[in-house]
C-alpha cells in the first residue's frame, strides 16, 4: 500500500503567512504539520509515500527530502496548478500505479494516528474508506450523508448540508478510483472534486465504507484552528528541560526547553515549548505557547501563541491568540509622538486598543 499527501494548496486562508510559506510548514508545537502526517503515514506501516506540490515545491523538498529521516520513501509529483484533489490523484497514477493506497491532506491532523483505519482497510477490502467527523460548520466542508452504515451523498461545501458529518481530509482507495475520476468533471470553481468522483463510485455499485472518527481531529486551513491544535498537542508533552536556566527564572507545569535555548530571569508557565536558541529575558510566556528557534523574546507576554523562527519582540505588554511569523520585529517605540506604527503585508490583520 502507498501513500499520497496532497500539498499543492496555496493556503489562501493563512495569508500572509503563506505568501511566502508553505502551509503544511507552519510549525505547531515546534514541529511542522507536515511532518506529523508523513510520521501518522509511517506509524500505519506505510513507507512508500508520494507528495504532490505546487508553487511551494522548493521549501517542501528541502524540508522532507527523501523521507530517509523517517525510514520512508519519499517521491514529488507536481501539479502545475491547484485543479482538485481527483485531479492530483488523477496525475499520480504513474505512482500509484494499481496499488492500494491512502491520501492524506498535507494540512489535517489526526491525534490517534491511522493505524487501525488502514488496517480496517486492507482486512475489508472496500474500493473505498472515508473518514468523518461531526462538525459545527459542515458547509465550510465535504459532507457525506448516511443511511444506516452506508454512505448515500457527498457534497463539497454544500450552502445547505443534510448533515453535520464533515469529510476528514484521509482516504482510502483501490484503483477503481481512476475510473471514478475518468468520469467526473469539473465542479463549479473549475476543480475536479474528490466527492465526485467518490460518489460516482456509489451510484456504480461499488463498495465506499463510512468511518466516522471520535477523537480530535483538525483541518489547520484557519489561524484559530493551528492554535487549537498547538493548544491539544503541548498538552501531551513531558517536561523537558535541554537550555538553560537562571536562578531567577520560574518553571511551572509541562516546559520543554530546548537545546541552546535560554531562560533569563522570566516565568514560563507550561504547557510551553521554547525552540532551540530562543532567548527568553525578562518576561512571561504563558500556557499553550510554542516559540520557534532562534526566537528573542523581552519584556514582554505572550500566551496561548505560535511564534515563528527568528522573530523580535521586545517590551510588548501582553500578546495572546496570535500566530506571529518568521523574522518579525514586534517593539514599543519609545519615540514622540506617541502612534501606532505598522509595516503589515498582504491580507494582514492587525487589532489594537
Amino acid at each position: 500500500m502507498k501513500a499520497l499527501i496532497l500539498s499543492g494548496g496555496k493556503g489562501t486562508r493563512l495569508r500572509p503567512l503563506t505568501h511566502t510559506n508553505a502551509k503544511q510548514l507552519i510549525p505547531i508545537a515546534n514541529k511542522p504539520i507536515l511532518f506529523y502526517v508523513i510520521e501518522a503515514i509511517r506509524d500505519s506501516g506505510i513507507k512508500d509515500i508520494g507528495i504532490v506540490v505546487g508553487q511551494t515545491k522548493d521549501e517542501i523538498r528541502g524540508a522532507t527530502g527523501d523521507g530517509k529521516r523517517w525510514g520512508v520513501k519519499i517521491t514529488y509529483i507536481e501539479q502545475e496548478s491547484p485543479l482538485g484533489l481527483a485531479h492530483a490523484v488523477k496525475i499520480s497514477r504513474p505512482f500509484l500505479k494499481k496499488e492500494n493506497f491512502i491520501v492524506f491532506l498535507g494540512d489535517n491532523l489526526i491525534r490517534s494516528g491511522i493505524k487501525t483505519l488502514v488496517e480496517d482497510f486492507t482486512r475489508k477490502k472496500p474500493n473505498a474508506q472515508i473518514l468523518l467527523a461531526k462538525v459545527s460548520h459542515p458547509e465550510q466542508f465535504g459532507v457525506g450523508e448516511l443511511k444506516g452504515n452506508r454512505i448515500t451523498r457527498l457534497e463539497e461545501k454544500p450552502k445547505k448540508p443534510k448533515s453535520d458529518l464533515a469529510l476528514v481530509g484521509v482516504y482510502m482507495f483501490d484503483s477503481k478510483i481512476f475510473d471514478a475520476v475518468a468520469h467526473i468533471k469539473p465542479s463549479g470553481r473549475g476543480e475536479l472534486e474528490i466527492t465526485d468522483a467518490i460518489q460516482w463510485l456509489i451510484d456504480n455499485g461499488l463498495t465506499v465504507t463510512p468511518h466516522i472518527i471520535t477523537g480530535w481531529w483538525k483541518d489547520t486551513g484557519k489561524v484559530e484552528d493551528i492554535l487549537e491544535a498547538n493548544r491539544l498537542i503541548l498538552e501531551g508533552f513531558e517536561q523537558r528541560i535541554e537550555g538553560t536556566v537562571d536562578s531567577k527564572s520560574e518553571l511551572e507545569g509541562k516546559v520543554v526547553i530546548e537545546r541552546g535555548a535560554k531562560i533569563i530571569d522570566s516565568v514560563i508557565r507550561g504547557p510551553v515549548i521554547i525552540g532551540k536558541d530562543s532567548t527568553i529575558r525578562r518576561s512571561y510566556i504563558g500556557p499553550f505557547t510554542s516559540v520557534y528557534y532562534g526566537v528573542n523574546i523581552e519584556n514582554s507576554e505572550i500566551e496561548h501563541s505560535i511564534i515563528l523562527e527568528h522573530c523580535h519582540i521586545t517590551g510588548i505588554k501582553r500578546i495572546e491568540d496570535s500566530l506571529i511569523g518568521q523574522n518579525v520585529n514586534l517593539l514599543k517605540s519609545k519615540s514622540k509622538p506617541l502612534a501606532y506604527r505598522i509595516i503589515a503585508g498582504d491580507s494582514s490583520r492587525v487589532e489594537v486598543i
